[in-house]
């Protein structure tokens, strides 16, 4: 075996109770690759850290002992002011396509890769320090983050991992006031992020433009290596790991519309090889429904808006399939490429036609789909909130359905897709309340609304108050479960969060 095999070969350790802060066994597998591919780099040290919050849910991933966070040296490891045992730090090398434009260096610009814990069931996790200071990679960035992104990553990693799509996780957030200029003076803080893989298709595209083909195959070996061990030695291993990144990225497109999110910036160095959400910046969870909702303040033209995202994760696929093409035949890439499409297509179907209770959605569903969402779009009403009070839908034909039928300005047009929703519901067979339960389960009653994360960070800001944080990540890990005491968290948002403003400072 090479030195890569054999690493991820080990058995997985079997600890009897959670790990401490000095038992976490940090190894960096990515340290182990040629420095073509990365730049060791220590953290910035922030003066007189503390704690903003800590999430014990991510801290199981690693076996970490909840109660190591109200060590003394807890906050220290975590800022990057002292390093934890077999912790190898590090800045990854990437390119990528910014809005369209092929940018030939990019990289950790403020992100540390410490290296990887692997947990009691062999699964190993990545752990990122962002925000840790400069890197050869920050171009004219000061390599900080400030406590509003952080506050804004930490609480969507957990809100999407509550509707269970596929996202980096969050372990905690740790500030300082030390002094960080964005569009105003704000202080700065650190975000300590977990995840299965930091490789981007943007780390595929810098060797491939810089004509550097032998790189690409000791990238793609290695996460191989890492993720798909049964793969190796196999003639046809990267054409598999393309069909894998193209599987994986519709699968995760379809969930995105499905829920009503909006990334941002979808950038190639923004799109994880493992078909995860990646780097959490001016994203949005639509309101009032709108396909051409545009989330990012510095994206005027809406080359990322809600309902180009599909798209542009086709876009991206096929600069990462032009990156591997030194690797891979041309008609094979295109060929896996055509599968995207497919895949979309029926993972969005099953997801829209559970939210609407059926079953098994099927291409006769999609007038049905349509006009819903031309109602939710016509009356501009809540994508969220429409979709959980449909649940309540009551299918016996004298029914008018007031609570829905008095939100709508052309009530005729209620009543004619009424009509038609009532005639589908019958085929299905299930009692209201049956589908009501199925429903539930699809049509999350609480997400992460930008003023709802606004709240949390002004308190924090201004009081150095903290609660609001931990409530919010409380409420987000169950967004389908109706929770005492929390509807005030799923009413609509008030006036004043019409004008709240996120961009990729965000």
């Amino acid at each position: 075996m090479n030195k890569l095999t054999e690493f991820f070969a080990l058995d997985p350790e079997q600890p009897a109770a959670w790990r401490g802060l000095h038992a976490l066994n940090f190894d960096n597998s990515y340290a182990q690759l040629p420095q073509h591919f990365y730049s060791r780099q220590s953290p910035t040290p922030l003066p007189a850290p503390y704690l903003v919050s800590f999430n014990a849910h991510a801290a199981a991933l690693i076996d970490l002992d909840p109660a190591s966070s109200a060590h003394p040296e807890f906050v220290e490891y975590f800022t990057g002011n002292r390093l934890l045992p077999g912790a190898q730090p590090l800045s990854m090398l990437y390119a990528g396509h910014q809005f369209g434009y092929y940018v030939p260096q990019l990289g950790d610009g403020r992100a540390i890769l410490l290296g990887e814990v692997r947990n009691r069931n062999g699964e190993l996790w990545d752990v990122q320090l962002k925000g840790a200071g400069l890197t050869p990679y920050s171009r004219q960035g000061d390599g900080r983050a400030v406590l509003r992104s952080t506050i804004r990553e930490y609480l969507c990693c957990e809100a999407m991992h509550g509707l269970n799509i596929p996202t980096t996780r969050a372990l905690c957030i740790t500030g300082s006031d030390e002094e960080v200029y964005r569009e105003r003076i704000e202080t700065a803080a650190v975000l300590t992020r977990l995840s299965p893989s930091h490789v981007r298709f943007g780390s595929f595209e810098v060797f491939f433009y810089r004509k550097q083909h032998e790189h690409i195959a000791t990238l793609a070996d290695y996460v191989i290596a890492r993720h798909f061990p049964h793969w190796q030695g196999k003639a046809e291993r990267y054409l598999l790991l393309l069909e894998q990144a193209v599987q994986n990225t519709a699968k995760l497109m379809a969930q995105w519309q499905a829920v009503g999110f909006s990334h941002g910036v979808m950038n190639t160095d923004n799109m994880s090889i493992l078909g995860i959400t990646l780097d959490y910046g001016p994203f949005g969870f639509m309101e009032a429904y709108d396909p051409n909702y545009i989330c990012n303040h510095s994206d005027p033209n809406g080359r990322y808006a809600f309902d180009q995202q599909p798209d542009v994760g086709l876009w991206n696929l096929a600069c990462l399939a032009r990156a591997l093409s030194p690797l891979i035949p041309e008609q094979d890439a295109e060929a896996v490429l055509a599968q995207y499409a497919r895949t979309f297509n029926s993972c969005y179907m099953q997801a829209m036609g559970e939210k609407l209770g059926l079953r098994a959605a099927t291409q006769a569903d999609v007038p049905l789909i349509g006009a819903w969402l031309q109602l939710l779009r016509a009356n501009r009403l809540d994508y969220t909130n429409t979709f959980r009070a449909l649940g309540q839908f009551d299918s016996t034909p004298s029914a008018l359905n007031a609570v829905l039928r008095d939100q709508m300005r052309d009530r005729a047009a209620f009543d004619v897709w009424a009509a038609d929703y009532r005639a589908r519901l019958q085929q299905e067979g299930s009692t209201d309340a049956e589908r009501k339960q199925r429903m539930d389960r699809a049509n999350p009653k609480y997400i992460l609304r930008n003023y709802l994360a606004q709240l949390a960070i002004e308190r924090a800001e201004r009081e150095r108050e903290f609660s609001e944080i931990d409530t919010l990540l409380v409420l987000l890990r169950q967004p389908y479960a109706e929770q005492p005491g929390m509807q005030r968290y799923a009413e609509l948002p008030p006036g004043w969060a019409s004008s709240l403003e996120v961009s990729c400072s965000s």
